[in-house]
């Protein structure tokens, strides 16, 4: 069984990059859960996505403090956020990115310093640049799908059909960016 957490802000295609995940998990015939919560995230809240999957019956999409193999953040603060949810020998892939919170934003807190040093003080830490890679290869709307590559390499996913589930879910002008930041992200990790 492996337990995947994405999380990240409202509106930066967290839930997307995690159907698009579990559909390409059904489609290799694992068991797969997903729950997803979203409160607030269209306004900027937290998004979270719970996926489990492995060769045997998943009972429960939900994943316990200290039970994720991986953290997917598309955030830097969402990734401190979930970090007690990691498992002692898990990994977090963080977006180097910050999303002021409301809060943040109206000037009653401050964005917290020295995210990527805690997490690296508690488990193992992969850094990426999501939104450099995506401007490379064409627009900031793929950073999502370079995230969704970062899960694919970190977990080993590759041999799933990417084009063929972007074919089905994307619009066709954008199916090859989509796949080259997919591509991309699965390189970052390795």
């Amino acid at each position: 069984m492996k337990s995947i957490l994405m999380v990240g802000v409202g509106g930066q295609g967290t839930i997307l990059a995690s159907k698009l995940l579990t559909q390409g998990l059904l489609a290799e015939g694992y068991n797969i859960k997903m729950s997803e919560i979203h409160g607030m995230s269209q306004r900027g809240g937290s998004v979270v996505t719970h996926i489990r999957f492995g060769e045997e019956q998943v009972y429960s999409p939900v994943i316990g403090k200290g039970k994720a193999d991986v953290i997917i953040a598309f955030e830097k603060m969402e990734a401190l956020r979930y970090l007690d949810h990691l498992t002692p020998n898990g990994v977090v892939v963080v977006n180097d990115l910050e999303i002021p919170s409301i809060s943040i934003s109206t000037g009653d807190k401050e964005y917290p310093q020295g995210i990527i040093e805690e997490l690296k003080k508690h488990a193992k830490t992969i850094v990426i640049n999501a939104g450099e890679t995506a401007e490379k290869i064409g627009s900031q709307k793929v950073v999502n799908m370079v995230m969704l590559g970062a899960v694919i390499g970190k977990m080993g996913l590759e041999n799933i059909d990417w084009k063929k589930l972007l074919t089905e879910n994307v619009k066709p002008d954008f199916i090859e960016m989509n796949l080259k930041a997919i591509n991309a992200g699965a390189e970052l990790v390795k």
